[in-house]
């Protein structure tokens, strides 16, 4: 049925056949703003990512071919979510002052938990940086919003390099590498699974209900009791444990 009605669609373009796809399609955009709003920056709401998505939607609609044989729902996602995505960088929330209290932070978790052994609390990074805790709060709060890309970016952590970003779809991913890229691909997983075993419990549980139960931070929130401000600072907290963890790994595997 949608196949013919984007054939339709393509052969009328009808302004009425339009909405109709647009009206279907709706729910992609709100799920995709749902699940990107986990790292929304302070002064952004999820209307506003909904925005950005309706641009990638429409673009999908006006641009897809039913006769490739791909679902249209896989095609529109990947636009809707990059439509959101580039909405948020031409905003460019960030002063430079958080990604440099981000780098102090990734910097200071992963040498406390090489150390340790274990997650370093909020209190050892206030004493190991010398700010107060209230401080540190104010720090996770503020770098929550840069952690949108989340697991795709932490084997890059936005240092200047000739390397090529490795997104965590192309970490998992097998498309019958050979022998070589088989081992380092294994490797890349078990470092990254023994980061994530070692983040705090709650951590783990929301990255867990986020990118392998696919709920949106809403969602999460609802689960685990708390508000999504929460969830976000959560989120933020545990990637900045990995991008720390597995900056030691990178020359090794990378």
């Amino acid at each position: 049925m949608d196949d013919q009605l984007f054939a339709r669609y393509h052969a009328e373009r009808s302004q009425s056949l339009r909405e109709r796809l647009i009206l279907t399609y709706l729910p992609l955009v709100k799920y995709a703003a749902g699940r990107i709003a986990i790292g929304l920056p302070p002064h952004l709401e999820v209307g506003d990512l909904e925005s950005y998505g309706l641009f990638g939607l429409l673009e999908a609609i006006d641009r897809f071919d039913p006769s490739r044989g791909v679902k249209f729902e896989t095609y529109a996602s990947a636009r809707v979510r990059g439509a959101i995505l580039d909405g948020l960088r031409a905003q460019d929330p960030a002063p430079p002052a958080w990604r440099q209290r981000q780098k102090r932070l990734e910097q200071s978790y992963a040498a406390l938990e090489a150390r340790l052994g274990r997650p370093a609390s909020q209190l050892e990074v206030a004493e190991s940086l010398g700010v107060g805790v209230k401080e540190i709060q104010a720090w996770e709060t503020e770098v929550a919003s840069l952690a949108v890309v989340s697991l795709d970016d932490i084997w890059h952590s936005g240092e200047e390099s000739g390397d090529r970003a490795l997104s965590g779809g192309e970490m998992l991913a097998d498309g019958g590498a050979g022998p070589d890229e088989a081992l380092l691909q294994a490797e890349r997983k078990r470092i990254l699974a023994e980061a994530i075993e070692r983040l705090q419990e709650k951590e783990r549980l929301v990255l867990a209900l986020y990118y392998y139960e696919g709920l949106t931070a809403k969602e999460v929130a609802s689960v685990l009791g708390v508000t999504p401000s929460r969830v976000s600072q959560l989120h933020g907290r545990a990637i900045l444990r990995l991008r720390g963890a597995l900056s030691r790994h990178k020359e090794g595997v990378l």
